[in-house]
């Protein structure tokens, strides 16, 4: 039995299932949404979340930290610039699961994790332009109903 024994082993030995989720973390937070399968999304949202709480720290011992776990500079200086400013008024939960489809080769159940800000941000800009193309086209039908009104 696998009593106090938290987390999943992923068919994996633990440097390669380490290895796995610091990759897996650095790729979430470098393009802001992989496609993965549901265990491993699982696994490493609370790794992307103690990520993300270092990055709102800001300072120096906290970006050591996260350089220790994390495979690009880049991706941690992104991490400290711009995803954390997004998520300084958040108290947590900073990624979203989306369920999407079964893999053909395995039938393995596969999700999308992306970071919750950002699908924010996306849908913001949806809705604004939304509103934008609805006045536009009340204006057009209105000058059309208009223009109609003058010919009759």
């Amino acid at each position: 039995m696998r009593h106090l024994n938290k987390g999943r082993q992923l068919g994996r030995q633990t440097k390669h299932r380490r290895a796995l989720f610091r990759s897996l973390v650095t790729s979430l937070l470098e393009h802001e949404r992989i496609e993965t399968t549901e265990a491993k999304a699982k696994e490493i949202r609370g790794f992307t979340d103690r990520m993300i709480t270092l990055g709102k720290q800001g300072d120096l011992p906290a970006r050591q930290q996260a350089l220790s776990f994390l495979r690009s500079k880049g991706v941690v200086s992104k991490l400290f610039d711009d995803v954390a400013a997004r998520f300084r008024d958040r108290q947590g939960g900073y990624t979203r699961m989306i369920k999407t489809r079964r893999r053909t080769g395995d039938r393995a159940k596969l999700v999308a994790i992306e970071l919750v800000a950002k699908g924010a941000a996306q849908d913001s800009k949806a809705k604004s332009s939304g509103t934008v193309e609805k006045k536009r086209s009340q204006s057009e039908s209105a000058s059309a109903s208009s223009s109609e009104a003058a010919n009759a």
